[in-house]
């Protein structure tokens, strides 16, 4: 395994700021992983797991220690003996490319997380979500680097206390694994899933084959600038900046008196769904909108976006104004969705 000192981490993301690595590193097999984990502690190097860049941002001075990249692409698929059909793929293995797979295979529970950026490694830790898929409702197993016993673990669903945009590895153990691979166990012959208003409305009088609407959401996604399209200059950012926020029953409705028009949606019990986008435009954030070289999307109020040559910083500013003003308007602190790296 090749260590590289210096190397640019802004053109292996998707926003496209920040500065350089310390030091970086390629793992393309487990045992390069525990090669670089044990490269790091022996010289007192923090270090940073990087997957494809789509959900970090990162600061302009770069990251002072080791960045490793997973880029383990191996993919199996077999049947299990209770009719689902497994797919395994590496973290490394490009997320959009595994949902195509499996739609060709003919196999549901992946069609709607269509055209969302980054690899496999990355969705089990934020339970990756859209269009009403979550990766957690067909995440059979997580095989990972367990950073405390220096030990591959298989985690089975159950242990990887999956919620709304979180699990494990980004709460109560964050920073203890590094993801090897996932296992996801999906239904051949399958129904779509068609719980999204969005997609309800696009096959209103038609029943659609799997192609039909992992084709749409990536359609859907390209109109609201959340599919990655070189070129575009909406394309440069992390997707969705804010989570929607999940507030008691009470609270909604209290704002819903203050604001007629405040979508929500179901939640746990007791529970609603806040449309942060809603929340954004609302607080004086127009779509288009720009401070500097960092701006909101001409298409979607969620995502801030880099105009060509942002930094880390000016995206910082725009994201504190944004929580600031949501804050004072409506009383609800937004939470980003990117990691942030360097900081």
């Amino acid at each position: 395994m090749v260590i590289r000192e210096n190397v640019p981490l802004a053109p292996l993301t998707t926003l496209g700021v920040g500065g350089p690595a310390r030091h970086f590193a390629e793992a393309h097999s487990e045992a390069e992983v525990i090669e670089a984990v044990e490269y790091a502690r022996s010289r007192g190097l923090p270090l940073f797991v990087l997957g494809g860049g789509s959900n970090i941002v990162v600061a302009d001075a770069g990251f002072p220690g080791l960045v490793l990249k997973i880029a383990i692409t191996d993919l199996a698929q077999s049947r299990a003996t209770n009719g689902r059909v497994s797919f395994t793929a590496g973290a490394g293995y490009d997320w959009d490319t595994l949902v195509e797979r499996a739609v060709a295979a003919n196999c549901a529970g992946l069609e709607c997380l269509s055209g969302i950026p980054g690899t496999v490694g990355a969705t089990p830790v934020q339970n990756v979500g859209a269009y009403g898929q979550e990766v957690s409702q067909t995440i059979e197993q997580v095989r990972a680097l367990d950073l405390q016993s220096m030990q591959i673990r298989a985690l089975r669903n159950a242990e990887c206390g999956f919620g709304y945009r979180s699990s494990i590895f980004n709460t109560r153990e964050r920073g203890r694994y590094i993801i090897l691979s996932v296992t996801f166990a999906l239904r051949p012959g399958g129904r779509p899933s068609l719980l999204y208003p969005d997609l309800q409305k696009w096959f209103a009088a038609v029943e659609p084959t799997l192609a039909e609407v992992r084709a749409a959401v990536r359609d859907i996604r390209h109109r609201k600038a959340m599919l990655i399209v070189p070129g575009e200059e909406d394309a440069r950012s992390v997707g969705s900046f804010f989570k929607n926020p999940v507030l008691p029953q009470a609270l909604v409705d209290e704002l819903s008196a203050r604001a007629l028009s405040l979508p929500t949606y179901p939640a746990t019990d007791g529970f609603r769904k806040l449309s942060a986008a809603w929340l954004v435009e609302h607080a004086g954030f127009a779509k288009g909108c720009a401070r500097g070289n960092a701006g909101i999307s001409h298409k979607h109020a969620l995502a801030i976006v880099n105009r060509g040559s942002a930094t880390a910083a000016e995206i910082l500013a725009l994201r504190d104004e944004i929580q600031a003003r949501v804050e004072e308007e409506f009383g609800i602190k937004l939470e980003p969705e990117p990691v942030f790296v360097g900081f």
